[in-house]
């Protein structure tokens, strides 16, 4: 047998603590070896220790945490690595790609600056026309076009920044990737080729994958072993088809079935793969949903976007305006023509870049349009005044992908759900505190005592999300904006959001314009989809139409890519 690329033995990682508190352990005694070209998929939910293990395997923790046991690359001790060795060893031997990419991304570069900067660190021997040739390449693999090198970071939609940051992984053909939730911000088709192309780079170059992931289709579908962790253990490990078909623990059981009630897929209604999970009909409806359908369209629609434009313009920089470039537009949103009705759930699925997010903050005047107009309740948002829509922002509030970014981490939880009220003069101080509370509630905080006084980062992923959540509705709008609102959590709280968010629906009589890139969330809730590609709306119809006959080859092409648990 061949020696291992890569060995953790018996790790424990303790983060530091406040004086007087009792250590608790992160990471707590776990052990694997990765051989040269294995992938190794790591799965559990938020705070369980996953991403722990990345950056103790780059030394990346805070100094004064505890470490404990051993890591090992190519027999070689990683905790004895002088600052030399570990600056090589780091990007060369080891690549780290972040979920967060704006923490590996300066917002002071451009994304050429970024990728010359990382080939001079470690290949000064490259010529400079050389370094950039092997970059557009790298950048290409990821789908970033030469067009946007002079871009900044912030110029990038999410997802196209996650891009960037996996192709700076790449740059330097390092022998093992760690890749931390590396596909979190993208659509199914990106996902497939990065995918795709890591794997074929471990096949190819001998390369070790360790991918840290709470997408457990994905995992199935590219990795040959499984480990699943639960508060900082590891409790179950085998070979992928093993884990998935006959999972031991009752945790891997859990995880499972509750990724398979968000697909719901036909196979296991008909019992072919095994027991029925969740109470969705073959292709996301559930019986009498089509009279539902018929219903909502009969009703005058809430929201009404007509020839919606939104472009760009790039302007060039001194060098290229010698040479007579010409400004560039990019149109983010071209010409959307949509409608939305009372009580119905529209998702909008597409590549990352493909104007999603821009859309859904255009309809919120967050951004003004080029041009076009949003009607919503019949009144045009676009000739409103700063003050009218600031006004109109109580009927349409909005559910971000990063609960965390959208929280004032120095604000309590209880603060930040009264906040709106204070804002549009809803109540006073006693009844605000009345309502944050029976919203705590509603949302599944409870007790919601405790949890109103808590704040921001004692909380989990899910749990913040669920305050977002609460702060959205806290008003009692009649629309819901959800962007890629689950994006980020693990598959059994990723079904406990979507099933409250539909219990909610019918609580508050809600209509949710659900954006997401995740085709099994959008069919598991919605009763519309439209795809949007290129700033356009390529295709438009009821959940099980797309599903069933998906007419436009963009839509054909993001099906037959998105990976299917079942399947596996």
């Amino acid at each position: 047998m061949s020696k291992a690329l890569f060995c953790i033995e018996n790790l424990r990682v303790a983060y530091p603590q406040p004086s007087g508190e009792e250590l608790s352990w992160a990471v707590d005694d776990v052990s694997f070896s990765l051989q040269p070209g294995e992938k190794m998929g790591l799965v559990g939910e938020s705070g369980c220790g996953k991403s722990t293990i990345g950056r103790a395997v780059m030394r990346l923790l805070p100094a004064s945490s505890r470490v404990e046991g051993r890591v090992t690359f190519q027999e070689q001790s990683v905790f004895d690595l002088t600052p030399n060795q570990l600056r090589k060893f780091r990007g060369e031997a080891i690549a780290l790609i972040f979920q967060d990419p704006m923490t590996r991304l300066d917002p002071l570069m451009t994304i050429g600056k970024h990728c010359i900067e990382t080939l001079q660190a470690h290949s000064p021997q490259l010529s400079p026309s050389q370094a950039k040739e092997k970059a557009i390449a790298t950048l290409a693999k990821v789908n970033i076009p030469e067009s946007r090198w002079n871009q900044f970071p912030h110029e990038f939609s999410g997802g196209m920044r996650q891009r960037v940051a996996i192709a700076l992984a790449l740059l330097l053909n390092p022998k093992l990737i760690v890749a931390d939730e590396p596909t979190t911000s993208l659509d199914v088709t990106v996902s497939a080729q990065i995918l795709q192309e890591l794997t074929r780079l471990c096949s190819q170059e001998n390369m070790g994958l360790l991918l840290i992931s709470h997408d457990l289709a994905m995992v199935a579908e590219y990795c040959d072993r499984i480990g699943v962790m639960y508060q900082g253990k590891m409790v179950e490990m085998g070979s992928t088809e093993s884990v998935f078909r006959q999972p031991q623990h009752e945790y891997t059981q859990s995880l499972l079935k509750a990724a398979l009630h968000i697909q719901s897929v036909d196979e296991i209604e008909t019992g072919e793969l095994g027991v029925p999970f969740g109470d969705k009909g073959q292709w996301g409806l559930v019986a009498g949903e089509e009279k539902q359908l018929a219903n909502i369209n009969q009703k005058s629609p809430i929201l009404s976007v007509t020839e919606l434009k939104q472009y760009y313009t790039i302007e060039p920089n001194f060098i290229e305006r010698l040479f007579n470039k010409q400004p560039q537009t990019i149109k983010a949103v071209d010409g959307i023509n949509l409608e939305l009705y009372p009580k119905e759930i529209l998702g909008l699925v597409g590549e990352s870049g493909c104007g999603k997010s821009t859309l859904s903050r255009t309809i919120l005047q967050l951004i003004r349009p080029t041009a076009g107009k949003v009607e919503f309740l019949g009144q045009d948002l676009t000739k409103l005044s700063r003050k009218q829509i600031r006004s109109s922002r109580r009927q349409i509030q909005m559910v971000f992908q990063d609960p965390h970014a959208c929280l004032n981490p120095a604000m309590t939880v209880g603060q930040s759900i009264a906040d709106p009220l204070f804002i549009h003069n809803l109540a006073d101080s006693v009844k605000a505190k009345e309502q944050v509370l029976s919203m705590l509630e509603k949302v599944g905080l409870t007790p919601p005592q405790v949890y109103y006084e808590r704040y921001p980062s004692d909380l989990s992923g899910g749990q913040q999300q669920r305050v977002a959540i609460a702060r959205a509705l806290i008003t009692h709008p009649k629309l819901l904006i959800c962007d890629e609102p689950v994006s980020m959590l693990d598959a059994s709280v990723q079904s406990q959001v979507l099933d409250l968010m539909l219990q909610l629906k019918e609580e508050f009589e809600l209509t949710y314009l659900f954006i997401t890139h995740d085709l099994w969330l959008a069919r598991f809730l919605c009763d519309r989809i439209a795809v949007m590609n290129g700033g356009k709306i390529v295709e438009l119809g009821n959940t099980r139409e797309i599903f069933a006959s998906p007419q436009h080859p963009y839509t054909q092409t993001l099906l037959a890519a998105a990976p299917l648990l079942a399947r596996a």
